[in-house]
């Protein structure tokens, strides 16, 4: 992605602002909007009237093969067939300040140091800037769109509406900046051409006004064959307000040159997981589907070549990094994005036959883009039970194997091709299969929601039939929103720390199941002991009944009838193992994880 040379040059700020006005300079659709307040762009005059230095401005030169949708700068319209030939890629807010405050014939629409929308006029005092102990900064005022000064009580105390007043008080429009040769003869014309008053503006026009005219800003000019990832890249390295763009903005810009508005069609697109019955996927971003197209893109590309000519090393790369998803064409998106989504919507029916029903039990929000890819892909040939099953298996792998809390891409970019081709038939292991290990031990240290393994745990209990213990329902996907289903101790935290239980160990998914809001409330701090009978009271049926339903949560019944927290532990641990060994279709390794300390900060579920 090296870029060729450019240069950097001195350019007049009087030309730099013409080129602006005219449209041969605009900006990407990309920027964000002018949001500079009038005491910003009263500094920044200031600056230039004094022959400060303020700053580079950087440039793309237009006409290569990377389009963006340009518009102009703020405050100004352009026919569709004005193109302009520099794109402002780096001194926004300053260009447009300079030009609505000095060349524009418009009030000037900001906003004051509150964020409270103004709109005004910017002047300078002429005789407090010529005076040497005077901060330049304070002899520039912004006034009312009225050119109307008022007192506190509302009565007007200066009124430049009429120019008059503005020859009389010496107080210059900065709008005539570049123009001021007919308000320098109606001043003094309106002073009788006095030989002092003259002279105060003379020495104004000399020390401060040709200031403005004289002025050179360097302009850093990036040549048109600059790559789109490059711009991208140099945009958000120079960019004085410290922008980051994603690329959903990137591409919204580059489609737009094709008079393709993203926007309005990914908010179409996202109302097919509006619905309450794919609220798993909701959080599916703009940029999550751009992934998704990427690594779509990429796959029919290497597998359409890989027909032709058998040698891999020389196929395109499957990707869906920054670069690759820059490189995504209208075609692309046109071509994959309807597929992506259905294979979202695939995603969130495969969630649910799983018991994952919100974003908050979701593991891995990313693993949804390799995840709808896939059932993209596959089509028909995800719905058959092995196809299924082997999908599961990598999902689950992946969840507690924890493989994707880091960075994903390059993972994503073989977990397409291999499970799409595993599913198909093929006999190689997918890498995160092949990859994934879950410790024994792990179990003792899950204690944070946060954690995907967790979570995975908590979905496990849920498919493997749990039910409710004081309805007696099994948990499902109408249950688990209708009874508030959420993790619960099962040996409460009040009772474990009156008896001296290690946090460390109450707090860990062990310790922890499904339950419904009323059911924890009957629970309370209560021993099991107790509130097994209390459950079985407020039930109306026997205790038998109560001890079914905990069963299912592969509890052992007679450690709770005990109270006995520790055996409980143990005994859960090999329960949930079995779980877990099933999910991954491996065995759980054996080594030692580092077990936290009693004082460790943990989250508390309740």
């Amino acid at each position: 992605m090296a870029v060729g040379s450019f240069g950097i040059e001195k350019e007049s700020l009087k030309e730099l602002l013409r080129e602006a006005a005219s449209g041969k300079a605009q900006l990407p659709e990309f920027q964000r909007g002018w949001v500079w307040p009038d005491r910003n762009i009263a500094g920044l005059i200031a600056s230039i009237s004094l022959g400060y230095p303020v700053g580079t401005i950087m440039m793309l030169r237009t006409g290569g093969h990377v389009k963006f949708k340009e518009r102009p700068i703020e405050g100004l319209k352009f026919d569709s067939q004005n193109k302009p030939e520099r794109l402002i890629l780096d001194g926004q807010q300053r260009l447009t300040s300079l030009y609505r405050a000095l060349m524009h014939q418009e009030p000037v629409q900001t906003q004051d140091i509150r964020k409270k929308p103004v709109s005004g006029w910017f002047y300078i005092d002429i005789e407090a800037a010529l005076k040497d102990d005077e901060n330049r900064e304070d002899t520039i005022k912004f006034i009312p769109e009225d050119k109307k000064l008022r007192s506190f009580r509302g009565e007007i105390a200066k009124d430049y509406s009429n120019a008059e007043s503005e020859y009389q008080d010496r107080f210059f429009p900065l709008n005539k900046v570049f123009d001021s040769d007919r308000w320098m003869q109606e001043y003094m014309k309106h002073w009788g051409y006095d030989e002092s008053a003259t002279q105060i503006f003379f020495n104004f026009k000399n020390e401060i006004l040709d200031k403005f005219i004289t002025y050179q800003v360097p302009v850093i000019e990036l040549p048109s064959e600059t790559p789109k990832e490059a711009v991208c890249q140099v945009f958000e390295k120079v960019n004085t307000g410290g922008v980051t763009l994603t690329v959903f903005e990137l591409l919204t810009a580059t489609f737009a040159a094709d008079d393709f508005v993203l926007r309005a069609d990914w908010d179409e697109k996202r109302q097919r997981i509006a619905d309450p019955s794919h609220q798993v996927v909701k959080d599916f971003s703009n940029t999550d589907l751009l992934q998704a197209i990427s690594l779509m893109a990429t796959y029919e590309r290497r597998m359409e070549f890989l027909k032709a000519d058998k040698d891999a090393e020389r196929a395109p790369r499957i990707g869906c990094k920054r670069g690759d998803i820059l490189e995504i064409t209208l075609k692309d998106y046109q071509a994959y994005s309807n597929k992506v989504m259905d294979g979202l919507i695939d995603s969130s029916k495969f969630l649910h036959k799983h018991f994952i029903f919100s974003p908050k039990f979701l593991p891995y929000g990313a693993q949804l883009i390799p995840l709808s890819v896939i059932f993209s892909i596959l089509g028909k040939d995800a719905h058959s039970h092995q196809a299924q099953e082997k999908i599961a298996q990598w999902y689950w792998c992946g969840i507690f194997g924890e493989l994707y809390g880091g960075t994903t891409e390059t993972r994503f970019a073989f977990d397409v091709p291999e499970v799409v081709d595993w599913v198909r038939g093929g006999t190689n292991i997918p890498r995160t299969v092949a990859d994934a290990q879950f410790m024994k031990d792990r179990l003792w240290t899950l204690r944070s929601r946060q954690s995907a393994a967790y979570k995975g745990m908590y979905a496990l209990l849920l498919a493997d039939g749990a039910k409710d213990w004081f309805s007696g329902s099994t948990i499902s996907a109408i249950t688990y929103f209708d009874d508030s289903i959420d993790v619960h101790h099962i040996f409460p935290q009040d009772w474990c720390k009156k008896n001296g239980k290690r946090r460390r160990k109450y707090n860990s998914i062990l310790n922890k199941t499904p339950l419904s809001a009323r059911t924890n409330r009957i629970i309370g701090g209560k021993a099991p002991s107790i509130y097994i009978e209390q459950l079985a009271k407020k039930a109306e049926v026997s205790e038998k009944t109560i001890l079914t339903s905990i069963e299912t949560h592969r509890v052992s019944i007679s450690d709770l009838q005990n109270d006995d927290f520790e055996s409980h532990l143990e005994s859960r641990a090999v329960a949930l193992l079995e779980q877990i060994k099933g999910a991954m279709g491996k065995e759980v390794g054996e080594s030692q994880v580092e077990v936290l300390d009693d004082d460790e900060d943990f989250e508390d579920d309740e």
